[in-house]
């Protein structure tokens, strides 16, 4: 449940809050069944013993996880970094421009179907108030709710691709090894639909269409890893 929001009896809940971390988590989570999956179907495929199948997905399960919190912790840096050098921007022209920066806010709020007159009384208000965090909202788009948070986009990712690759991994050691392939394209599936309705809930977002989204492309990757796994075993 999103934190409720209430005004005078009204009161609404909203998942937008959430962005930060459940788009690291869903990416990760969903990453983590893909590859380790498409890994171990390979292998499989390839028609390699199961010690060989376990020690490839595990070892993909480290590089993984330690590959996606290095990749969001530096992505999400960096809009970090854009997000400051933008503040800082606009800081100075506040010290500098004041009147100038009064304007441009007033037009904001014009623009959006606010009157003249009213626009410019908000934008006066907001201005004694807190001028950057008016402008940096407003202007810029930036908010303590979508802001970037490099170190929890980092843990979340390599948390949740970990789970993610641990449940092929699962299925690839309880299975026959002649039906390692098989078992873990049915368990993947069905963990990237369970990824699929979780994501929705958590984000208030239509469970087919996340559901769809997340398994089509889930089993195009395994179709495409497993016959690359077959074409090279026989090549072997």
């Amino acid at each position: 449940m999103s934190d409720p929001i209430s005004y005078a009896g009204h009161e609404e809940h909203h998942m937008v809050h959430r962005i930060g971390w459940l788009r690291a988590a869903v990416l990760g989570a969903n990453d983590g069944i893909v590859s380790t999956a498409s890994l171990v179907v390979g292998f499989a495929s390839a028609s390699a013993g199961r010690e060989d199948i376990l020690l490839a997905g595990v070892a993909g399960l480290f590089a993984g996880a330690m590959s996606m919190a290095a990749g969001e912790y530096v992505s999400v840096s960096s809009q970090s970094d854009t997000e400051r050098a933008d503040l800082a921007k606009e800081a100075k022209a506040l010290k500098t421009m004041p009147e100038e920066e009064l304007e441009e806010l007033a037009n904001i709020y014009k623009a959006r179907g606010v009157e003249p007159e009213t626009a410019q009384q908000v934008a006066e208000q907001l201005m004694a108030k807190d001028p950057l965090k008016a402008h940096a909202r407003d202007e810029l788009g930036i908010s303590e709710v979508v802001t970037a948070r490099p170190v929890q986009a980092a843990v979340s990712s390599a948390a949740s691709f970990s789970v993610g690759a641990a449940l092929p991994l699962a299925a690839a050691a309880v299975s026959p090894l002649e039906y390692v392939a098989p078992a873990v394209v049915a368990a993947s599936l069905a963990s990237l639909a369970l990824l699929g309705v979780v994501a929705a809930r958590a984000g208030g977002a239509k469970k087919l269409r996340s559901v769809a989204r997340v398994v089509v492309w889930g089993a195009a990757a395994m179709a495409v890893t497993a016959l690359a796994g077959r074409l090279f075993g026989a090549v072997a």
